[in-house]
Formats: C-alpha cells, structure tokens, sequence
C-alpha cells in the first residue's frame, strides 16, 4: 500500500483470478476504510486460523513482475518506501484493456552506418553498461536507431527502452522515430501491452515493458535524472540495475561522463578529431585585469553581441543570443549607499535581495520597504546583481528587446522563451531554449568555484547544453561560439573544453575524488529535518565499530559515510524510523 509501507494479506474473488496477478493494482478493506495497493506476492498460505478478507476491487493493469522486485531493490538502495517505486511504475488512471502491440520495432531500412552507430562495436561483451562518450553535437537518433537494429537486439524478444532528461525531448524523439517508420511511443499503456520502442524522461526508468531487449541513457550526466524529493533515486542506476536483472545490453551515452558512472567500467570514445569537431568553438575572456567600470561586460561580449544582433538572418537561422547568469532576482546584494551597511533582514540577519520595490530574505520569506536599518536611508548601491537587473543593462547596452528566464533549472523545462533577439537568465535558459547564435557565461566561475563536491559536474553539464545549443565549431558564422567570462582562465575545465577534449579534466575529477574519499570511492548519505536529531542519535549508536561513520555537517543534519553503497544500504535498512515526515534520508547527495 501507498500509505503503509507493510505487507498484508487477502483472498481473490473467483471473478477476479485471471486478472489478479503480481504487479496488479487493487482495492483493499482497511480498518473500515478502502485503499489503494498492489499485489506483490501470490499463492501465499495465510496463518493458521486467520480468515482472509477479499479485495473490494480490481484496478486494472500495474508494473510487470520483474519491476514489482526492482521497486523493492529501489527501496532498498535509496533508503525509501517501496510504495513510492510502484507508484513511479503505475498509470495515472485504470487500465484494464491495453492495446495490440504492433509485431516488429524495425523500419526495414537497415541498420544506420557510421559514426557513432560505430561506437556500439567497440562496447566490450558481457554484464554491466557500455558507456559512450559522445561530443554534444552529435544528433543521438543515429545511435538509438543502431542500437534498435544491432542483431543482438534484434534476436532478443522484448521492447528497447530509450531515456533523455525531459518530457518534451522523449516527445520529439518518440515523433522522429515514428516518422521513420519505426513503432515508438511515451504511453505507459502501449509500453505496459508490449510496444517496441519506448521514450520517456526519469520516470520512463519505471516504464512497464514485460521484457527489455535493449536500455539506452542520453546524456547520462543531466542532473534531470536525479529524484530531488526523498528517495532521492537515479534513473540512470535504475536503468542500469533493470538490465542486468534481464541480462539486457545497456547503452549509457554522456558528453563528460560523470566519474560516479564511469569508474571501473570502458569508456568508448570516437577519434580525438570527432570529438573536437563535435564540440562548439569555446572562447575564454580573462577578467582579472578588467576595468572595474565596465562591469560585468567584456569588450569581447560587447563585440560578439553586436557582431549578432547586427546579423538579422544569423537571429533567424540560428536562434538569439543566450547570456547565462546564475543569480536569480534584481540586486542580490546590497549596501546603504551612506554608511554602507549591508542589508540584512532585520528578523534572522540574513542578506536580504531586491524583489521588485521590496527587500525580501531567501531564508525566512520576511519582506521589508528598501530602507537602511542602520541609518534610514532610501538609497542602496548593488554590490551582487541579480538576473533582472542584469537584463535591463544588457537591454540599455545594446538597445535591443531582451527577454528574461530564471527558475529552477528542472522547472518547465521545455516551456518555450520569450521571443526576443537576446534572452538573459539563469542555467533555466539553456534548458528552454532548442537553439542559439552564441551562449555567453557572464560569470562562469559561480560554477566552476561553487562550494560543492560536485561543482565540476555541473559546469561541464552546462558547458555541453550550451556547446549543443550553439553547434559545431567551423559550422555557421564566426559568431557562433560560447563565451565565458572567468577570472580563473586556467582552471582544467576550461582548458579541456577549449580543445574539445573532456578526458584530462575527468581524469583529474577522478583523483581529487579518490584522495578525498568521495563518491564513488565511498558512499554517502544526508540525514537532515526537525526528526534527523533523533534518527542520527540511532544511526551514531548503531554505527559505533563499524566500518560507517556519522558526523554533523549542520544544524539538524548529519553525513553518514561508508565504504560502498551495499554496507551504506545494509545498515540504514536495519534502523528504524520514526514516524512522521519530518525525517529526509538522502542517498548519494549531490551536494554538502
């Protein structure tokens, strides 16, 4: 059941018996009240003197067997309920009466030649995923359709699942398939009959195909895939995990393949020239001895920009010009331009921003008129611009229509931009957008500086949607290029990319994990809410000589660290919880 993680047991009416199976989604009597379950065990023989209850209902069509015992690994792993993995795996609404699959997922135009379909030969035999490195320019649907017609998966009976990071990306993949000629489809009811070929986003990792033939991961390295509510799961491990259940191929394909997916297995990559050619043209605009006046534009911005805006077929054909900023509101960080007083909140003494005519703190929510506590003066200077006011400088630089777009990277992430020939925003503007003349990092190094373990993760993933963004380096006018504006011109992300080469920066990721004892040279979990105090009470006593550790990295919240995710999952299974949801257990944080 969804609200009580507990197993129970009932009778199935003999109208019900060719229906009721494992994986099936019922109605049950419950202390006077129904509710919502599966069934995840048959034919099982009830305690001596019990009289079982029958099922109130039968509510059609769940998961398959095989993802009823991956939602219980899934729990397992990631320190949640298994209710919560079913329900990932169930439809929104009753399906009783699934359509007719079609026979065959192949267009009988034959396997696609060439590059990267060629990559697949390389991918060594045996169990665990192949991992592609792929250059972000690279059009994708060449190697899902050579993976759909390599013999393997041809002689293997079953459907091929296919993942990329977001709904409307699984949508347009789903539609070029089709218009190819080949059976491919985002609905949970012709996946559950048997469909050849399904796309779907991170909840596709739990789509109900009765067998897998073969699994592929598109840009494996996207933080989409990541559950940011507890269980905190990972689709590309839930994809990976259901292959080799079902002894399945599994392709994993990435740009900058993260180290946590590429340690201790091959990585295939194309010849040192296709992946240069693959990546966009990166420009570095060294900031260090910058003129304080110019602020936070460049006379390399500024040339680059107007080399755009005065091109109206370069705007047409290839898109705007993206400016990436990642602070959202209008003045960040301000000072009383009288007696410099930083403003704070007068109620917890955090910085306060500027949100429209008001100040108003991140931490409490707490808003207050644009007033000095200190000295009650009107005026206040921006030492740390926001998004917003960011806009209507480059708007008043340029003399040109500039749009804004700002929010979470993951929300609405393929809602269309405004239409305008610049658009300024936070990392949520690379997400929105399907194209660009040139991407410009205003302040790069808020990435590649970002006080987090994985802060080189995430500035390689924006450095790959951007490069995908603007295209291949010698394609499309001189224009077309990403830009970034740093005071770390030397940092190894930088110089990798430049060359269109990510494999020395990788490297390098590597070792600094390995000597500090990060993932996946250990395994972590984030215990944190108004229960962690409690809860961390008992894992610190269930921990003492043993190979975990517990520390307290915050107020309310504590890092468990262990050798390997199998002594991590192990011990946190056998503490109990207390109930309530004041309690987060967060497996594999992204970040302290």
């Amino acid at each position: 059941m969804a609200a009580i993680p507990k197993l129970l047991d009932y009778v199935v009416p003999e109208k019900w018996t060719h229906e009721v199976m494992v994986g099936t989604r019922v109605r049950i009597p419950l202390h006077g009240r129904s509710v919502r379950g599966w069934v995840v065990e048959d034919r099982v023989t009830p305690p001596p003197g019990v009289e079982l209850l029958p099922l109130k209902a039968w509510l059609g069509w769940g998961p398959p067997p095989a993802l009823v015992e991956l939602a219980e690994w899934a729990a397992w792993r990631w320190a949640g309920p298994a209710s919560f993995f079913l329900k990932a795996a169930s439809p929104f609404t009753v399906v009783r009466s699934p359509p007719t699959a079609p026979r065959s997922r192949r267009s009988g135009n034959g396997a696609p030649t060439g590059f990267p379909g060629e990559l697949l030969a390389q991918a060594p035999p045996g169990p665990g995923p192949a991992i592609l490195r792929i250059p972000p320019s690279t059009d994708l649907i060449e190697l899902v359709l050579a993976v759909v017609e390599a013999p393997d998966t041809v002689a293997r009976d079953g459907g091929v699942l296919v993942l990329v990071p977001s709904v409307g990306w699984a949508e347009r993949l789903a539609g070029r398939l089709s218009r190819r000629g080949y059976a491919a489809t985002t609905d949970w009811a012709q996946a559950r009959a048997g469909w050849p070929i399904v796309v779907g986003s991170r909840s596709g990792a739990w789509a109900p195909l009765p067998r897998l033939a073969a699994a592929i991961v598109l840009d494996a390295h996207d933080a989409s895939y990541r559950e940011e509510s507890a269980p905190t799961y990972s689709a590309v491990d839930v994809v990976v995990e259901r292959a080799r259940r079902e002894g399945s191929a599994c392709y994993v394909t990435s740009s900058v393949p993260p180290v946590v997916l590429s340690y201790g297995r091959s990585v295939m990559a194309p010849s040192s020239a296709q992946e240069r050619a693959g990546w966009a043209t990166l420009e570095c605009v060294d900031r260090r001895g910058a003129d304080p006046r110019t602020g936070m534009f460049s006379e390399e911005f500024v040339r680059l920009a107007r080399s755009v805006l005065d091109d109206p077929d370069t705007l047409t054909q290839r898109g705007p010009l993206v400016c990436v900023y990642n602070r959202k509101g209008r003045a960040r960080l301000l000072a009383c331009s009288h007696c410099g007083e930083l403003a704070r909140c007068t109620n917890c003494g955090a910085a306060v921003a500027q949100n429209g005519v008001a100040l108003r703190c991140p931490r409490c929510a707490e808003e207050r008129p644009v007033v000095c506590a200190a000295c009650g003066r009107l005026r206040m200077k921006t030492l740390r611009t926001g998004v917003s006011r960011l806009s209507e400088e480059v708007a008043a630089l340029l003399g040109a229509a500039v749009g804004e777009v700002s929010g979470p990277g993951g929300e609405n992430p393929d809602h269309q931009p405004p239409a305008a020939p610049v658009l300024v925003g936070t990392e949520a503007v690379l997400h929105r957008s399907r194209r660009a003349a040139a991407v410009v990092f205003l302040d790069i190094d808020l990435h590649l500086l970002a006080p987090r373990f994985d802060a080189t993760d995430e500035a390689l993933a924006l450095l790959v949607r951007a490069s995908r963004l603007v295209g291949p380096r010698h394609f499309g006018p001189a224009s077309a290029r990403v830009l970034v504006q740093t005071r770390v011109p030397d940092h190894p992300v930088l110089q990798a990319l430049t060359k269109g080469d990510p494999a020395p920066v990788l490297a390098a990721e590597e070792a600094v994990r390995r000597r500090s004892g990060l993932p996946p040279f250990s395994a972590l979990a984030l215990i944190s809410g108004a229960l962690a105090v409690d809860y961390a009470q008992a894992v610190t006593t269930a921990a003492a000589g043993s190979e975990v550790s517990v520390a307290e990295v915050g107020d309310r919240t504590h890092l468990v660290r262990a050798p390997d995710h199998h002594v991590l999952c192990d011990f946190l299974s056998g503490i109990h919880r207390p109930p309530g949801r004041g309690l987060r257990v967060e497996v594999d944080p992204r970040s302290l």
